[in-house]
């Protein structure tokens, strides 16, 4: 972890809650947490703030043991591989905050156990923690697995270049509907162009679009 002080802590409030950052006023779940800290190993690691409230307000933390024995347990019996955490415990406006920092995993994807059970993983949009779609989940995968990817460059992947190449985006479906192929087969050639570093996948709360890299 890098070397927190006031004025960090000061940088990260005033920035508010975004891709990498996300406050905690407490830590009352192993579920919703262990949700937060797997989607930022999914993404591009991130930092927690406990004790401050989502406007940015210090609340503090009266019992840190307390914290950092939820969130350990969190990333190690929720997240599945287990996550790595450094903690740093920081006073700020007479309140102590404790600063967990969560790295970029190099063994993606971690799934969280959700309250229904079941694994689910993750990924960090804007402020938000959501559910991966089933095409992030592969192209997660093989990323970890460093797949090497052969582009045939048919006509297929031609049309989607072409396409992008004068519209801002395209869905799956419409890709779908462009070329007249599978929701199967589509996927796979989008997996396969966004790994080769052709173009790029943005998830939503809705849905995912993709869009070309120049």
């Amino acid at each position: 972890m890098k070397q927190i002080t006031k004025n960090t802590i000061r940088r990260l409030l005033i920035e508010g809650e975004n891709e990498q950052v996300d406050f905690k006023k407490t830590i009352t779940s192993k579920n919703k947490i262990a949700k937060t800290i797997s989607s930022f190993a999914n993404t591009r690691g991130g930092t927690l703030l406990v004790g401050v409230l989502d406007n940015a307000s210090i609340y503090g933390i009266k019992n840190t043991e307390e914290d950092r024995f939820m969130l350990l347990e969190a990333a190690t019996h929720f997240c599945r591989p287990e996550i790595a955490l450094t903690f740093v415990e920081i006073e700020f406006e007479g309140k102590i905050i404790l600063v967990v920092d969560i790295e970029k995993s190099s063994i993606k994807p971690h799934a969280a156990l959700g309250e229904d059970g079941k694994w689910w993983v993750h990924i960090r949009v804007k402020d938000k923690s959501l559910l991966a779609s089933k095409i992030v989940v592969e192209v997660l995968k093989r990323e970890t697995k460093k797949d090497n990817v052969l582009i045939e460059y048919s006509s297929k992947e031609q049309a989607l270049l072409q396409y992008l190449a004068k519209n801002e985006k395209i869905t799956l479906r419409e890709f779908c509907k462009l070329i007249n192929i599978s929701h199967r087969r589509a996927s796979r050639i989008l997996v396969n162009l966004v790994l080769s570093g052709l173009i790029q996948v943005h998830q939503t709360e809705k849905y995912d679009f993709y869009t070309a890299i120049s």
